[in-house]
């Protein structure tokens, strides 16, 4: 729920800055909250989260409506900052708990725990990107994606050596993908130049 809340706000943040009204908000909060989980799910062939219990939309359509409303608060570049360190706690929970249910579903171990995890993290957010018209998280220079790899490649590994010390593994691998992120915000860190690839001139 913390995590749906915070992806809910955040995404909200990341589109406001073109114009949004009410309806438009509830949207976009929304799908950045719920996304990630229901493409999952979608693909494990499970029912999906929400639907199971509704609750999880109510949270996010209310935190939808506050973030719009608090918007000229959430602007504020304290609040700001602290709502990106929300979006990278929330991302990380939503990293690990998607990789051990794909784990305990036995669905294509050991690459899809990695594979969903990461979906689950980032595709909400993706997806209200590509609706927005905005630059995916996948197309900018965010250390992003990669801290959340990196968690549930740890994560898939404890489960596969260290299957006793899951609850451990879990917060451990949470703490990982938080303090890259952390780290990523506090110090304004980027993906290298000569790692990317020049964009071309039409």
């Amino acid at each position: 729920m913390l995590a749906i809340i915070a992806f809910a706000v955040t995404g909200i943040i990341a589109v406001s800055l073109r114009g949004i009204d009410l309806f438009s908000a509830c949207v976009f909060g929304t799908i950045t909250a719920l996304g990630g989980g229901t493409v999952r799910d979608v693909i494990l062939g499970v029912p999906v989260f929400w639907s199971v219990d509704l609750s999880y939309v109510w949270v996010a359509l209310l935190a939808s409506l506050v973030a719009f409303v608090a918007k000229p608060l959430l602007d504020r570049q304290h609040l700001y900052r602290l709502m990106l360190y929300l979006d990278g706690f929330g991302a990380a929970l939503f990293a690990v708990q998607a990789a051990n249910k794909v784990w305990d579903l036995g669905f294509g171990i050991p690459v899809a725990p990695v594979i969903l995890g990461v979906v689950t993290a980032i595709g909400g957010g993706l997806i209200r990107d590509v609706l927005a018209g905005h630059r995916t998280l996948l197309m900018n220079r965010d250390l992003y994606a990669i801290p959340v790899t990196l968690g549930c490649v740890l994560y898939v590994l404890s489960l596969a050596y260290l299957p006793e010390h899951r609850l451990l593994s879990a917060v451990v691998c949470i703490s990982i993908i938080f303090g890259f992120r952390a780290a990523v915000i506090h110090w304004e860190l980027r993906v290298p130049h000569w790692l990317m690839t020049s964009p071309r001139d039409d």
